[in-house]
C-alpha cells in the first residue's frame, strides 16, 4: 500500500495522503514521493492542473516528529524542501480539498495553492512556535500578506487552532463544502477545459510580483528551522508535546 496515492482523472493528477493511522503525518519518503509526482506533472503538459487531498478523515497532522527527530529533514536537496520547492516551481492549477486536521505544513502548503475547499469541520494549526520551531513554506512571507501583521503574528506566536470559516475569512480557503474532493474536482476539470497555455501564463503573472521572494524566504526559513531544530528547546518541547499525547 502506497503512502501517496496517484491518480491521473483525465488530464488531472489526484495525490491522496494515505497513511491514516497517523493522520497522515509526513515522513520523508512521503515528501520526496510528492515531490516527485508534483515535478513530473510539471512536464508532462498532458495533465492540466494537481489536487491534493487525503483518503481519509485527516489531511495530514503535519510532520512526523519522531521521523524529524531522528534525522532533521529540512536542509536543501532534502525531501522536505524538494516538495516544497516542487508546489512553489508548480507551473499549473495546485488545488487542496482539506478535512479533518491540517497542522503545520498542512496548512502553509495551501499558501501555495491556487484553490482551495474545506470541510466544515476542518481545523487548521501552524504551531512551529510552540514547538520551539520557525514558519516554513515561506508562510512567513505569505501569510501576513494574506492576513495582515496582527493576525499573523496570532497565529504564528500562539499556535492556537483556527476553523474553516476563519480560514475563509482569512482568503487561505475558497470554498467551504461537506465535499470538499467533489468541489475541489469540479473547479479542476472546469480549468482542465481552458486553454492550457494561457493558464500557465496567467499563473505566472498571479505569482511574479513574488516568486522570487518566496524562494529566498523558504531559504532563509528553512536555515532558521534547521538551527532551531537542533536546539535544547526545540527538543524539550518536542518531547512535552509527546508526552502529553501518549497521556
Amino acid at each position: 500500500m502506497s503512502l501517496i496515492e496517484r491518480e491521473i482523472d483525465g488530464s488531472i493528477l489526484v495525490l491522496q495522503l494515505n497513511r491514516p493511522e497517523k493522520q497522515n503525518a509526513l515522513t520523508r519518503e512521503m515528501y520526496q514521493e510528492l515531490a516527485n509526482a508534483i515535478n513530473e506533472a510539471h512536464e508532462d503538459f498532458g495533465v492540466r492542473a494537481a489536487v491534493m487531498t487525503t483518503t481519509s478523515k485527516h489531511f495530514t497532522a503535519g510532520n512526523d516528529l519522531f521521523d524529524f527527530l531522528n534525522e532533521p529533514p529540512i536542509e536543501s536537496g532534502s525531501p522536505v524542501m524538494n516538495f516544497l520547492e516542487a508546489v512553489h516551481n508548480f507551473a499549473k492549477p495546485l488545488i487542496a480539498a482539506v478535512s479533518g486536521n491540517a497542522v503545520g505544513i498542512g496548512t502553509t502548503m495551501l499558501l501555495h495553492c491556487d484553490y482551495v475547499t474545506a470541510h466544515p469541520e476542518t481545523r487548521f494549526s501552524m504551531p512551529f512556535v510552540s514547538l520551539g520551531l520557525v514558519p516554513e513554506a515561506g508562510s512567513s512571507l505569505l501569510f501576513p500578506r494574506l492576513v495582515g501583521h496582527q493576525i499573523a503574528s496570532q497565529v504564528f506566536l500562539s499556535g492556537e487552532p483556527f476553523d474553516s470559516n476563519l480560514a475563509k475569512t482569512f482568503g487561505l480557503v475558497a470554498e467551504i463544502s461537506d465535499f470538499p474532493l467533489e468541489v475541489a474536482m469540479a473547479f479542476a476539470k472546469k480549468v482542465a477545459a481552458q486553454p492550457p497555455n494561457a493558464v500557465i501564463k496567467t499563473k505566472a503573472l498571479l505569482k511574479s510580483e513574488l516568486h522570487e521572494k518566496v524562494a529566498a524566504v523558504m531559504r532563509a526559513e528553512g536555515a532558521l528551522f534547521q538551527m532551531a531544530l537542533q536546539s535544547d528547546e526545540a527538543r524539550d518541547a518536542f518531547m512535552a508535546f509527546l508526552s502529553k499525547r501518549v497521556k
